[in-house]
């Protein structure tokens, strides 16, 4: 069941990733048209690059569960098959590890307990944290920053998932 779960996530953030290559490629066609034309568009540089993070983010999760992140194989390819499981253990724990990480940060970074106990009023959150994430926005879109970086929640979502899917998993099926 995990696996499937896994694979529904990855599926899931394979195609957002697609959609968002597509549309980083219209964008910078866009910006270069209407610069050639003598009339730019800031905003189409800034929403291009939180197109292309979210993009790397997504397809980086998904990479996850597909086993088809970079690696250096020298060692695995040139020992027995049992060495090489338990190295790949070990990989998925440091993995597991990493994304709990990640979850944490995310949670010592938006702190949503603290912005319900605040109403979701983000100037009393703020006064009460000191912690500005909901407050900045971006340059050109004036849209929240916090809309782009929710992303970083998504890839540890992801990463845990995916990672938990390979360390609990006997066999690896990707």
């Amino acid at each position: 069941m995990l696996y499937r779960i896994s694979a529904a996530w990855a599926r899931t953030e394979l195609w957002v990733a697609a959609l968002l290559a597509v549309g980083v490629t219209l964008l910078v066609l866009l910006n270069v048209v209407t610069r050639t034309a003598g009339n730019a568009l800031f905003w189409v540089d800034e929403l291009a690059i939180y197109a292309m993070a979210w993009m790397t983010f997504l397809g980086a999760s998904a990479a996850l569960h597909h086993r088809s992140s970079v690696a250096v194989t020298l060692v695995p390819d040139a020992v027995s098959e049992k060495a090489r499981r338990i190295m790949l253990k070990i990989v998925d724990v440091v993995v597991f590890a990493f994304s709990l990480m990640m979850l944490w940060f995310c949670w010592r970074w938006f702190l949503p307990l603290d912005l319900i106990r605040a109403g979701f009023d983000t100037m009393a959150f703020q006064g009460q944290t000191f912690n500005f994430v909901y407050a900045e926005p971006t340059t050109t879109l004036g849209l929240p920053k916090y809309l782009f970086w929710s992303v970083i929640w998504l890839f540890s979502i992801g990463a845990t998932l995916h990672s938990s899917m390979h360390l609990f998993s006997k066999d690896h099926p990707t």
